[in-house]
């Protein structure tokens, strides 16, 4: 009786921990975090085929992994919290370069990978949020 009952103790142990590390990727608007970015005119973002000036000088590739932990906030507002961090990295990394703008930025996790200008990919847990950016620096002419 009583390996009875540690067999399903631990098999309701290990339900629960699978459960509880389930990772749900899902896709979400860029609008409100690209319009919650700073308005410092340095550094601009043109997420997947979106239009922008011509390209002066490239500067190289640029990509951020960020994994931010999840308090109590929704799934979306922990993934609009990572890619405002992700855009903070790609812009510092802009800004090292010369670059004033990230161009045909991608977003990610593990298979799951958007290249839309209006959408990006982020995934969520029980405990976290993560994304992968990934960009090329550029000089853009002035508009």
């Amino acid at each position: 009786m009583k390996a009875k009952h540690l067999m399903v103790l631990s098999a309701f142990t290990a339900i629960s921990h699978a459960a509880l590390a389930h990772t749900n990727t899902t896709t979400y608007p860029l609008k409100p975090v690209l319009d919650a970015q700073p308005a410092d005119n340095q550094v601009s973002f043109y997420f997947g085929d979106a239009a922008h000036a011509d390209v002066v000088a490239a500067h190289g590739e640029a990509s951020a992994s960020i994994r931010v932990a999840r308090k109590v906030e929704d799934e979306t507002t922990a993934c609009n919290e990572a890619l405002k961090e992700a855009l903070a990295s790609l812009r510092a990394d802009a800004v090292h370069h010369d670059a004033n703008a990230v161009i045909d930025i991608e977003t990610s996790f593990h298979g799951t990978h958007s290249a839309s200008s209006k959408e990006f990919v982020c995934a969520t847990s029980f405990s976290a949020a993560a994304i992968k950016v990934r960009g090329k620096l550029a000089t853009l002419t002035a508009k």
